[in-house]
């Protein structure tokens, strides 16, 4: 019964719930330049050691290859750093969904203790110590000084240009490419499994809390939305993550516990299906998944 529901919801209420980005989303080129500088300073950090790109790696599809990251004097955390592509098409940032938009998730990685251990006075005094910094704040800001929102503002600029359209997947939906048999046999399991009933539009996720563990709980639940309501129907929700560019971004899951997309599959049958996917159908479903690789933003470097 529960797959006959999921049949009709997806086939017949909208077999196409998936968005293609927009080729041009707009952005501020002059502040993402700046936003840029500050993403890969590490005098955003106590001991000058870490960086926002250390946990969220260009070269790891700006995300991280470890389960959870090391912040400043080695200190490790205790969730994975999810990818900041596409970011900006999430409804909130962050798993727990504490915080509305960019600019307002960058205070938390900042201000942690165990990330960058920095304060508002302390980050100003160093930008404001920075002629480099005070010239290129100026231009843009009309201030003969640097405040913490204005940093905020800028690297948020940034990673609002980190988007990546024109994935294949994307020029499939717009009948600019063809899907292989494979690939378009994995598009019709993602949907007939019910996996596009939350991983949907632009972001195909990132746009509603879900449980993990819906039929087999999980242990950790670490960084919930339970954490932060402390209402018991969050526990073990999470914001949705983004598939796209998913490729890229191993390991997966808020623990980061599934090394493979393969195996990110099956747990998910697993866990909220209460099934074990045939491992043809979740092969067919990661070729599909690849199909969601978008191209580099433009006028960034090339980070390969």
């Amino acid at each position: 019964m529960r797959f006959l529901i999921i049949f009709i919801a997806v086939f017949l209420f909208g077999s196409n719930l998936i968005v293609p980005i927009p080729e041009n989303a707009p952005f501020n080129k002059q502040k993402a330049r700046l936003g840029e500088l500050l993403f890969f300073d590490t005098i955003l950090s106590r001991d000058k050691t870490i960086s926002c790109a250390s946990c969220h790696n260009p070269k790891e599809g700006w995300a991280d290859r470890r389960k959870v990251s090391i912040g400043v004097y080695g200190r490790k955390g205790f969730i994975q750093s999810p990818t900041v592509l596409n970011a900006r098409f999430n409804f909130v940032q962050m798993w727990d969904g504490s915080c509305k938009n960019l600019k307002t998730q960058i205070y938390l990685p900042t201000h942690n203790p165990i990330e960058m251990d920095m304060t508002n006075k302390l980050i100003e005094k160093r930008l404001n110590s920075s002629k480099l910094y005070k010239k290129l704040f100026k231009k843009i800001y009309h201030k003969n000084y640097i405040t913490y929102d204005m940093m905020a503002d800028a690297i948020a600029e940034f990673e609002k240009a980190l988007y990546t359209p024109d994935c294949k997947f994307d020029l499939y939906l717009k009948g600019k490419a063809k899907l292989t048999k494979e690939e378009k046999r994995g598009y019709m399991l993602f949907k007939a499994y019910g996996c596009i009933i939350c991983h949907n539009g632009i972001n195909i996720g990132g746009n509603s809390f879900q449980k993990i563990g819906v039929i087999h709980p999980i242990k950790d639940c670490v960084g919930d939305r339970y954490s932060l309501t402390h209402n018991p129907a969050d526990k073990c929700v999470y914001k949705v993550p983004t598939l796209r560019n998913i490729a890229l971004t191993a390991p997966y899951f808020h623990d980061g516990s599934a090394k493979t997309l393969l195996q990110a599959v099956k747990k998910m049958g697993y866990y909220n299906l209460g099934i074990n996917i045939p491992t043809k159908d979740a092969q067919a479903i990661v070729a599909f998944l690849k199909t969601l690789t978008g191209k580099k933003p433009k006028f960034l470097k090339d980070y390969k």
